[in-house]
C-alpha cells in the first residue's frame, strides 16, 4: 500500500507541477519535458527517421543497429513518448568520439542539442575519458557555434570526409576539448 501511495504522490505532484509550468512558463515546461535515456532497439526506427529528415546524406538504419550492437554509448532525448534527438558516443583509450548527434528539425533551436552534447560529455567523464573529439561539416555553422560555446577547438581537417551534392566531397573540421 505504501508503494502505491508514493507512486500516486509522485504522479499527482509531477502532473500538477507540469501543468503549472506549461500554463505559466511554457519554455521551462518544454525544457523540463526533455528527458535523455539510453537508446533501445525499439528506438531505431525513430532515430533513423530523424536522421533522414535532418541530413542530405543520412546514416542507414543498419549503422545505428551496429552502434547498439557493438556497445557504443547511445542515447535518445524524448519529449513525452516522442524521440526528438539522439547522440552516439564511442569510448576507448581515454578518448570519447561523438559519432553522431542530431535533433529532429522541428525541435531544433530550443537547446536540446546542447543538452544532448552536455549529456555525452558527462557520459564520457564517467567512463574516464580525458578528451572528446568530433567531426563537423564547415558548412554547419550552427553546430560549430555550439561546439565553440561548449569549449571545443578546431584541431585539424579531414579532407573530402563527407559526401556532398553532385558527387563532390566536403571536408570535416576536427574539433576537440579536454574533459
Amino acid at each position: 500500500m505504501g508503494q502505491i501511495l508514493e507512486a500516486l504522490r509522485r504522479w499527482v505532484g509531477g502532473e500538477a507541477q507540469r501543468a503549472f509550468y506549461k500554463r505559466h512558463c511554457p519554455e521551462v515546461a518544454k525544457q523540463a519535458a526533455f528527458a535523455i535515456r539510453p537508446m533501445r532497439r525499439r528506438d531505431l526506427k525513430a532515430v533513423a527517421a530523424i536522421e533522414q529528415s535532418a541530413y542530405a546524406f543520412p546514416w542507414p538504419l543498419d549503422v545505428f543497429k551496429s552502434c547498439l550492437k557493438v556497445g557504443y554509448s547511445c542515447w535518445v532525448g524524448e519529449i513525452g513518448d516522442e524521440v526528438v534527438a539522439y547522440g552516439i558516443l564511442s569510448l576507448g583509450a581515454g578518448e570519447a568520439h561523438v559519432m553522431n548527434i542530431c535533433v529532429a528539425p522541428r525541435w531544433q533551436g530550443q537547446g536540446y542539442g546542447r543538452r544532448m552534447l552536455e549529456h555525452l560529455m558527462q557520459a564520457a567523464r564517467q567512463h574516464h575519458a580525458d578528451m572528446m573529439l568530433l567531426e563537423v561539416r564547415p558548412s554547419n555553422t550552427v553546430a560549430i557555434r555550439l561546439y565553440h560555446q561548449l569549449g571545443f577547438n578546431e584541431i585539424g581537417c579531414r579532407k573530402d570526409y563527407y559526401p556532398a551534392a553532385g558527387g563532390r566531397r566536403e571536408d570535416a573540421l576536427v574539433m576537440a576539448r579536454m574533459l
